[in-house]
């Protein structure tokens, strides 16, 4: 795909996210908890999800037929095709069911290893995130950048996954090494949020480990195209495959990583 092919998709897509976030705010006003199901302990789907799937599957198969699907709730399958689509319904449903902002639609282009585009709604404040390869990354039409901050004075977003057992050592290793080392520490309970944050400068930076691809994929993206530095947990930039992301504005990346926990007689981190 030429850049300007990029940018016309890439603006389609907004409007196929958008779509499936008016959708999923309409929903929301007649929701109840006994819609929910639990996927597994702490995770949780609800047919708001799976209608959102549908409707952005739909639109994305009209929009580019020869890709394939990478999708949370499974609705699309695919198959070894040169591009997949890698969709997130509803990034955040935990907050959805709570009616506790952020909560998403997300939605990712892949070509190989190449994100070439990331497209990411945030329903309750209603605006859009988005990034092409090559042609940075905006939200709503303005232009977005990664902030300045150094380490001491960063705002952080260290997410607790599902997987909760496996993730503590990490998490406690992070809360001790960053907690009054640092500006602050939050969570947002939405990955794609969290990307879209760092690349806005809201954020300075993220890090999660065990989620899926559909969770960062768009979000990456958008972090790299607004200057910002996207890693694998052992600070590889091929994490396109893997399932933990460390996002930065680039000057306090070698901070953060260094506060990640080595495996056993490695200097490398934690297995992704």
């Amino acid at each position: 795909m030429k850049v300007d092919d990029l940018r016309e998709c890439t603006l389609a897509v907004c409007g196929i996210a958008k779509r499936a976030g008016e959708y999923i705010r309409q929903e929301r006003t007649k929701f109840t908890v006994e819609s929910v199901e639990r996927k597994h302990a702490h995770d949780y789907v609800s047919y708001v999800d799976k209608g959102s799937e549908r409707l952005i599957v739909e639109a994305l198969r009209e929009l580019l037929p020869q890709a394939g699907f990478i999708t949370e709730e499974g609705l699309a399958g695919h198959d070894e095709e040169q591009m997949l689509w890698v969709v997130d319904p509803l990034d955040g449903t935990t907050n959805f069911i709570h009616q506790y902002a952020p909560y998403a639609v997300s939605i990712a282009l892949l070509r190989g290893s190449e994100i070439l585009i990331g497209v990411v709604y945030e329903i309750t404040a209603d605006e859009c995130y988005y990034a092409w390869q090559g042609g940075g990354t905006y939200r709503d039409g303005e232009p977005l950048h990664v902030g300045s901050q150094q380490i001491q004075d960063a705002l952080l977003c260290l997410q607790l996954p599902y997987n909760s057992d496996a993730y503590k050592p990490t998490i406690k290793r992070l809360i001790d090494r960053l907690y009054g080392n640092v500006g602050s520490i939050r969570m947002c309970g939405s990955a794609a949020m969290a990307l879209c944050y760092v690349a806005a400068g809201r954020l300075d930076g993220y890090a999660e480990q065990y989620i899926g691809q559909w969770d960062f994929m768009a979000g990456a993206l958008i972090v790299a195209e607004a200057g910002g530095t996207v890693t694998d947990y052992a600070g590889s930039p091929d994490f396109t495959q893997g399932n933990c992301i460390v996002a930065t504005n680039g000057l306090i990346h070698p901070a953060l990583l260094d506060a990640l926990p080595p495996l056993p007689g490695d200097r490398s981190v934690a297995s992704c």
